[in-house]
């Protein structure tokens, strides 16, 4: 079941304490002083909106929505500025998942599911282009997404260009590369890049990564779903890490 807020009052009163929906469905041709503002604090904030016919809202008919529709994100996320200072601080050594414009929900839980289970300190996504942290989400995660920390930065060029600046290495999952993940030294200071299910890593994420690694295929498909291609490298990297 999603999470919504309905109406022009709720929603800016929501946005103006801080909150920040994933995206608002604003119906065409609307007017008024009220809804200017608020569609004012949407863009200055910086929220995906989308202008709808009102068809669209229909199934929203039992609520007084006003126009206007924000999917509310089930999790809290986190700053990447802030969770990485505090794993250092812990005194752990970093490790994370950056997620290139991953799309479906349940790849995203099933990674989510992964990064928990070795021992990973957070996931990042992008603001645009990525897979909500939703219901089926936190479902396909067995709960992870309730537990390991989700930022949602800006890009993950962005991201990238950060945790380099904060020492951790950066590896990009990349089917040509000519290291594969089982050479690549991937034991310490962590961050590891994932591509869509379609295009991969995107190349400005590519040009920003320290290092490209593969992982060794001999079947005929020659590729493998991103979430079980994640967990792959995640636990090459607990490998690494635990020296066995």
């Amino acid at each position: 079941m999603e999470n919504y807020i309905f109406g022009i009052h709720p929603l800016a009163e929501y946005i103006s304490n801080g909150g920040k929906p994933e995206k608002v469905l604003v119906q065409q041709g609307l007017q008024g002083s009220n809804f200017q503002q608020l569609f004012s604090l949407i863009r200055s904030s910086k929220i995906p909106f989308q202008m709808v016919p009102s068809e669209r809202l229909n199934k929203f008919k039992k609520h007084n929505h006003q126009g206007v529709v924000a999917f509310i994100p089930h999790i809290a996320y986190q700053s990447l500025e802030k969770v990485v200072p505090a794993i250092i601080d812990s005194g752990e050594m970093p490790l994370l998942v950056l997620l290139d414009g991953i799309t479906d929900v349940r790849n995203l839980g099933a990674i989510a599911r992964s990064a928990e289970c070795a021992g990973a300190h957070a996931i990042v996504i992008g603001e645009k282009g990525t897979a909500p942290v939703n219901a089926d989400a936190i479902k396909a995660s067995a709960g992870a997404l309730s537990r390991i920390p989700v930022c949602k930065e800006s890009g993950i060029v962005y991201a990238i260009s950060f945790l380099k600046a904060c020492g951790i290495d950066v590896v990009a999952l990349d089917d040509r590369a000519r290291q594969n993940i089982y050479e690549a030294k991937i034991s310490g200071p962590l961050a590891i890049v994932m591509g869509s299910e379609d295009r991969g890593i995107s190349a400005a994420a590519k040009k920003m990564a320290g290092t490209l690694a593969s992982i060794p295929m001999q079947g005929r498909i020659g590729s493998l779903n991103v979430s079980v291609a994640t967990g792959i490298v995640l636990f090459e990297a607990l490998r690494q890490r635990l020296n066995f």
